[in-house]
């Protein structure tokens, strides 16, 4: 989430699928504009136009930003979900282009906030609260967040949905596919329509605030006298499918800890990189959701407050026995073990060529060194990120490999990959071996 100019009146969301689907159209009427002047531009001093590179211009691409920011909703759900890709689905190109969605989120006025809480709470709503603030505190693709204080004296943080906002979530994802499929942005012939089931499903749940609500009891119950962690308690009275109530903890943000002592950085990066592996062998369930807003410090106490649970996936046993798998593995270096652990969890699949299943498992032997090792790793001083992405830029660029992992996998993926970001912002050195070692059955 975003902290808002206070001094913004905010932007209205747009609402009706007719209205989105015009304001997707100007998108890609726009970009297709860019293209044929750029393409134009390119004949008239006789070079031969390259598609690639007239989508992805910077002009282009503060189009397709700017766009899905004012859009709100899946649109830009969907942007910032696909800014994470690691090169195995988009180019690398397109990925630094969406990456500028995680923290871009526009309000919505005071206007029409006051509309969407008389159709959740009706018209008398505010003479239940002492105070409400109409200005948000944070906004983010689906919802924004504001503080009141009720009559009894309870201290909330409300989150409010952007209206129109599950209604507009399937033809949302369809017209961001639309995109997608413009030539030069995914290798030819790829099926991508099993990760927009998925990711329908998944931002339909996130819509839906009493799903979110029960996550939040649910983690809440999981993580309850954790010395580590703190989740805001729910308030049931305010929540409804579109309103999440919650207890306000004031807090700061996690990259106070960027300057804090060593041993603080790396305590807390180590308990965010458990707290994943207790989501995936132990809880069954993940938040899946790393941007870093999700994640922030309690200054009494030095505990991390837990925020945004919509992004919740199941995990099976199943799929908890297959990764487990993969993990030893990989801590024992045993590359046949691995090649079938990957195949079975989905990385590549049995008609994937044997080049491009070699390309993916040495991206992952990469990404173990560090587990390898039976000391701490300082995320501080290495380059493996630098390397992992280069690796990653090669994948994307291959535009013959047309498999896409399992829906799950990517997601799983996109919490790792936001642990390493911070844990590396942290500076933090954590012995990452002997946390693996604890969920390691033999």
């Amino acid at each position: 989430m975003t902290n808002p100019d206070d001094k913004s009146r905010g932007v209205a969301v747009p609402t009706g699928r007719t209205s989105r689907l015009f304001r997707m159209g100007g998108i890609a009427a726009g970009i297709a504009g860019g293209v044929a002047a750029g393409g134009l531009r390119q004949l008239a001093t006789g070079r031969r136009p390259d598609m690639t590179h007239l989508l992805l211009t910077p002009s282009n691409a503060l189009r397709l930003t700017d766009g899905l920011s004012l859009m709100r909703g899946a649109a830009l759900k969907m942007g910032q979900m696909l800014s994470m890709d690691t090169g195995i689905v988009l180019s690398p190109e397109l990925t630094a282009i969406l990456a500028r969605l995680r923290d871009d989120a526009k309000h919505m006025p005071p206007k029409q906030l006051q509309t969407a809480l008389n159709a959740q709470w009706g018209e008398g709503w505010r003479k239940r609260f002492a105070s409400f603030d109409v200005r948000p505190f944070a906004a983010a693709s689906i919802g924004q967040v504001h503080r009141a204080t009720t009559l009894d004296g309870r201290d909330l943080a409300i989150k409010v949905q952007y209206p129109g906002v599950r209604a507009s979530i399937d033809s949302d994802v369809d017209n961001i596919a639309g995109l997608m499929c413009l030539p030069g942005l995914l290798p030819r012939g790829m099926d991508i329509a099993p990760l927009l089931k998925a990711a329908k499903a998944q931002l339909h749940e996130e819509a839906d605030y009493r799903a979110e609500a029960a996550h939040l009891r649910r983690f809440g119950d999981l993580l309850g006298g954790s010395g580590a962690f703190i989740v805001p308690e729910l308030h049931e009275d305010f929540t409804t499918d579109a309103v999440l109530a919650m207890t306000y903890i004031p807090s700061d943000p996690v990259e106070v800890l960027v300057n804090a002592p060593q041993d603080t950085r790396d305590r807390a990066a180590r308990d965010l990189i458990d707290l994943v592996l207790r989501e995936l062998f132990t809880f069954g369930a993940m938040q899946t959701d790393p941007n870093l807003a999700n994640y922030r410090i309690e200054p009494a106490t030095g505990r991390i407050v837990l925020l945004d649970f919509g992004a919740v996936r199941g995990i099976d046993p199943a799929q908890q026995t297959a990764f487990r798998k993969l993990m030893n593995a990989g801590l024992d270096s045993d590359a046949a073990a691995v090649r079938q652990a990957m195949l079975d969890i989905g990385y590549f699949g049995p008609a994937t060529p044997p080049q491009h299943q070699d390309l993916i498992q040495r991206m992952f032997d990469t990404a173990m060194v560090p587990l390898r090792l039976d000391q701490p790793f300082d995320f501080g001083t290495t380059y493996l990120l630098e390397r992992l992405r280069d690796m990653g830029m090669v994948i994307g660029n291959d535009r013959d490999l047309m498999h896409v992992p399992p829906a799950e996998t990517l997601f799983l993926h996109r919490k790792i990959g936001g642990m390493y970001l911070l844990a590396t912002k942290l500076r933090a050195r954590v012995n990452l071996r002997a946390l693996l070692e604890n969920y390691r059955v033999h």
